[in-house]
């Protein structure tokens, strides 16, 4: 097999889309849609291609155009994420994040002397019109430009999109390959599984948990949680109030996150965002907001999943299973849990993800006291 470059060789368990990678990066064509489930490593992927595509050197990894690029903040590259819960089509240049907004970005002249790359993540939520706009600079793309389209769901995507583009396969990343991931970084074995088994093999969920301090958080308070639900019928209204105050807490924190991604990019001596730098700091602003305002329906959709972790390996260790297949592997295990409540539990927090997944449904808290209720009761 051809060596890969630094940059592409960074991807772990992928190896065919990185060898397709490769010889693409070579004479890259206008459009590619990395097509794959959460957590395979597509993210990374494209930021890597991305980096091999900008880098003069031809994807060494450690330049500037590499690092910034591997960092989503290469001003040749634009990134496009859901705005709520679609891509949509947009009024105009101003209107960021949007089809129409791309459509102008890709007639402009790069920032700097390379390529300019059109990173669009979670592509399946373009909305129609949005994808006939995106169709047609797509169809007839400006010179020195390239499309990296990511989907969990390709099949969603329009075909006159898919047919446009050369999708490149990502398959479900093996337990053992991010456990090895992780220790290769630095994270001590024991954890390095835990958090492999609690991010459901997603690996930048994974590494969250295993590296920050702060990573079993959301377990910690739905489990908190859980006790006082299971206290009795007043025990869902505490629980509730308990997940709902950890999630806003959670919210806070990130307020600090954004100051340090935004310094680098400050005149040390005004303290002012240098020009060069100002759709990069733009971008990551405006990240940051979505992140804000998707924080407390991630932590609680984690919290929710940890339960669902937890009242499964009771149900496994109950009844006599293989150990092996337990995810909690940190906590110890009693025999207070029967299977029917188990069984009502997993059911009652796998619907309370689904109604919190959906951003129309405004009061959280409501759904999230509707699940311990459930549990209450069984």
């Amino acid at each position: 097999m051809t060596a890969l470059r630094p940059v592409l060789a960074r991807v772990p368990g992928q190896p065919e889309a990185m060898a397709f990678l490769e010889r693409a990066a070579e004479r890259p064509g206008h459009a590619y849609l990395f097509a794959g489930p959460e957590g395979s490593g597509k993210r990374l992927a494209a930021a890597a291609f991305t980096a091999a595509l900008v880098c003069h050197e031809g994807g060494c990894g450690e330049c500037r155009d590499c690092r910034l690029a591997l960092a989503d903040r290469h001003p040749n590259v634009v990134l496009v994420e859901p705005e709520g819960r679609d891509i949509r089509v947009g009024d105009g240049i101003d209107d960021h994040g949007t089809a129409r907004w791309v459509m102008a970005r890709a007639h402009r002249t790069a920032p700097e002397p390379t390529r300019k790359v059109f990173r669009i993540e979670q592509a399946d939520r373009l909305t129609e019109e949005a994808a006939d706009v995106l169709l047609k600079v797509v169809e007839e793309p400006p010179p020195e430009t390239v499309f990296l389209l990511s989907s969990a769901r390709p099949d969603e995507l329009p075909d006159t999109i898919r047919s446009r583009c050369q999708t490149v396969a990502f398959h479900p990343l093996a337990e053992a390959l991010v456990v090895e991931t992780l220790t290769a970084e630095g994270v001590d074995e024991p954890r390095a599984r835990l958090a492999t088994r609690l991010a459901g093999g997603n690996v930048g969920r994974a590494r969250r948990v295993a590296v920050d301090p702060q990573g079993l958080a959301f377990r910690d308070e739905a489990l908190a949680a859980l006790r006082s639900a299971r206290d009795g019928s007043g025990g869902a209204v505490v629980a509730a109030d308990q997940l709902i105050g950890a999630a806003g807490d959670y919210r806070k924190r990130l307020g600090d996150v954004l100051e340090e991604e935004v310094a680098p990019f400050l005149d040390p001596d005004t303290g002012d965002v240098m020009e060069q730098f100002r759709a990069v700091v733009r971008r990551v602003r405006e990240r940051h907001q979505r992140r804000e305002r998707r924080a407390e329906r991630e932590f609680l959709d984690w919290s929710l999943l940890a339960l669902e972790a937890w009242y499964r390996d009771a149900l496994l260790v109950s009844s006599g299973a293989d150990p092996g297949w337990v995810i909690n592997l940190d906590l110890e295990w009693g025999d207070d849990v029967s299977p029917a409540e188990a069984t009502r539990a997993i059911a009652a927090f796998e619907e309370a993800r689904a109604a919190l997944a959906d951003e129309t449904n405004l009061n959280p808290r409501l759904v999230v006291e509707e699940a311990f209720l459930h549990v209450t009761r069984a």
